[in-house]
C-alpha cells in the first residue's frame, strides 16, 4: 500500500452531491432504496427518520446483522455489508452486478447513533455509540450461550431456559434433580478409548442447572479420565459455587474440589486447564477390579453453595 493510501483504495467512494441542491432524483429504485431515503433526509425532503427507520437502513438484507463500515451499495443503492458483499454477485434486491461503491452517507449517519445492545430482551440496559456496540456485545454478559453439549459439535445458541430444554429434547442428555449424586460409568474395552468426551447428566439445584462431563485424552503419553462440572450461566454466578468429585475402589479413593466453570468456557478449555478430577487409565482399572477388558467407574459428588 502506498504511502497514506486507505485499506479501501479499490473501494468507490459514493457522495450525495446533489443533496446541496435540495435536488432528489426520481428514479422509483433509487428512492426506495436505502440510499434514496438518506438523500431525501440530508436533502431536507424528510425530517430525520426515526431510530427505528435508522436501524432499518443499517440492517444488512442478506445476513440482517446491522452493517458495520465499510458499507458497500449497487448502483441503484441498495446496501450489504462488507462480509457479505464477497459472498454474493449480485444486489440481492434488483439484482443488478454489485461493483465497489461505498455508501458514505449512510457510514456518516451511522456514526452518529447510539443504540441499546442487541441483549436488551436479556436484561442488558446500556446503550452504545453505534461503533463500540458490537465490541460491547461480544463480551456481554447478557449474550446468548452456545450449547454445552459436549458429545458431538452443535452450533445451537439461546439462553439458559432454552439450552436445558435442548439438552433434554435434542440430545436426550439424562436431567436431575438435587445436589448429591452417583453416577456409574461402564466401557467395555477401555484400551481403545484415546480421545473422547461424554456429557452424562444435568444437575438442577439451587434453581441453576450443571452439567457432568468425562474425557478420556492424553495427559502426555499416558491416558488418563477427566471429570467435571460445568455452571449454567455467567461466571460471576459460578463463583458462588462449589462442588466435590469423588471415584475410588478396593479401600482407596480420589478426590477434587473445586467451583465450576461457566459453559462460558467450552469443555476444550476446562479440560486443556486440567480443572477437575483426573483419573489415570491404570489407577480406573484398578479401581474397577483389575479387569483390563471392561471399566467400571463409581462417580459421587456434591454441589454447595459458598454461603452455606
Amino acid at each position: 500500500m502506498a504511502p497514506g493510501g486507505s485499506a479501501y483504495e479499490n473501494v468507490c467512494e459514493s457522495h450525495i452531491a446533489f443533496s446541496d441542491y435540495s435536488i432528489v432524483p426520481d428514479n422509483p429504485e433509487f428512492i426506495s432504496s436505502p440510499y434514496g431515503e438518506v438523500a431525501a433526509v440530508v436533502s431536507g425532503k424528510l425530517r430525520m427518520p426515526t431510530d427505528s427507520a435508522v436501524h432499518d437502513l443499517l440492517e444488512c438484507p442478506v445476513c440482517m446483522n446491522l452493517m458495520y463500515p465499510p458499507i458497500l451499495q449497487c448502483p441503484n443503492g441498495h446496501t450489504l455489508c462488507s462480509n457479505c458483499k464477497c459472498k454474493v454477485r449480485c444486489c440481492p434486491v434488483c439484482r443488478r452486478e454489485l461493483g465497489n461503491i461505498r455508501c458514505l452517507a449512510l457510514e456518516k449517519i451511522a456514526e452518529s447513533l447510539e443504540l441499546p445492545c442487541r441483549y436488551q430482551i436479556f436484561g442488558c440496559q446500556d446503550i452504545f455509540p453505534y461503533h463500540s456496540r458490537l465490541r460491547h456485545e461480544q463480551l456481554c454478559q447478557f449474550r446468548l450461550y452456545n450449547c454445552p453439549y459436549a458429545g458431538a459439535e452443535c452450533s445451537v445458541t439461546g439462553d439458559i431456559e432454552y439450552l436445558v430444554a435442548h439438552l433434554k429434547n435434542d440430545h436426550n442428555v439424562d436431567m436431575h434433580d438435587g445436589c448429591t449424586f452417583n453416577h456409574r460409568y461402564v466401557k467395555s474395552n477401555p484400551q481403545e478409548v484415546e480421545n473422547a468426551t461424554w456429557m452424562l447428566t444435568v444437575f438442577n439445584c439451587f434453581g441453576h442447572q450443571f452439567c457432568l462431563h468425562f474425557e478420556a485424552f492424553h495427559l502426555g503419553t499416558a491416558p488418563v479420565y477427566m471429570a467435571f462440572l460445568r455452571f449454567m450461566g455467567t461466571d460471576e454466578d459460578a463463583e458462588k459455587f462449589c462442588y466435590s468429585l469423588e471415584v475410588g475402589g478396593k479401600g482407596r479413593k480420589l478426590t477434587w474440589q473445586g467451583v465450576p466453570r461457566s459453559i462460558r468456557d467450552s469443555h476444550i478449555t476446562v479440560r486443556d486447564s486440567l480443572d477437575g478430577l483426573i483419573i489415570y487409565r491404570s489407577m480406573a482399572l484398578y479401581f474397577s477390579g483389575g479387569n483390563m477388558k471392561e471399566l467400571k467407574l463409581k462417580v459421587s459428588g456434591r454441589i454447595w453453595r459458598k454461603d452455606m
